[in-house]
């Protein structure tokens, strides 16, 4: 089985601090590799500030260099717009594989307003990544009154795939201050340097090796 760790977001852009996380986590987890799962668009983020998905999975795959992780917008290609639907897809296609999906503590605090919230939990153990301003929000969040009786003591993070599920762990990893909303406002054209990956034809996926086809933005949630 070939450990896998998944992190959904935007990459608008990728930057050092989705890189630190991971492999911190890819540590603390035992994990082989992890996935970013760069999403076509984000309900809870303003669309007009989203740049086209090449661009951000360019960004993402410039961050991710020699380093065991695979950015992918494999969401565009199975055509999901829930993550409930996206995880379903993935440990359906990929037996071979084990999944633990990450997110920060800002997205745990905002959890019970995703579709089907606790089927994610019932499909694989989910670790929360603490956020500096974030984490008394993240405990008292509304699916921790759900999610609390599952929680799994850190030192046994390692053990994940044995675990039954529904099944969380929450992780205290290295903080870091790098925000993609502030890299936005320092360089408004960050992009423009990648323009070439929007449009080159030949751009392929990392982990499906099919060509990225421009598509209309849609909602991860």
């Amino acid at each position: 089985m070939i450990r896998t760790g998944l992190l959904g977001g935007s990459f608008n852009p990728a930057h050092r601090g989705h890189r630190r996380i991971s492999l911190a986590a890819l540590d603390a987890l035992g994990l082989d590799e992890i996935w970013w799962l760069v999403s076509p668009g984000n309900p809870l983020k303003p669309a007009a500030g989203m740049t086209p998905l090449a661009a951000r999975l360019a960004s993402a795959r410039r961050m991710a260099r020699r380093a065991p992780i695979r950015p992918t917008a494999i969401e565009q290609m199975l055509g999901t717009r829930y993550t409930v639907d996206t995880l379903g897809q993935l440990v359906r296609r990929y037996p071979k594989r084990r999944f633990i999906w990450l997110m920060g503590g800002d997205n745990l605090a905002q959890f019970h307003l995703w579709r089907d919230w606790r089927q994610i939990a019932r499909l694989v153990p989910i670790a929360v990544i603490s956020r500096p301003g974030y984490d008394n929000d993240a405990r008292a969040a509304p699916a921790m009154g759900w999610l609390r009786r599952f929680v799994r003591p850190a030192s046994q993070a390692q053990d994940w795939t044995n675990w039954s599920l529904p099944s969380l762990v929450l992780l205290d990893l290295p903080p870091d201050p790098t925000s993609a909303t502030a890299i936005r406002a320092a360089r408004p054209k960050w992009h423009e340097r990648l323009s070439g990956a929007f449009h080159n034809p030949a751009v392929r996926d990392p982990v499906t090796r099919r060509l990225l086809k421009p598509r209309r933005p849609f909602a991860r949630q």
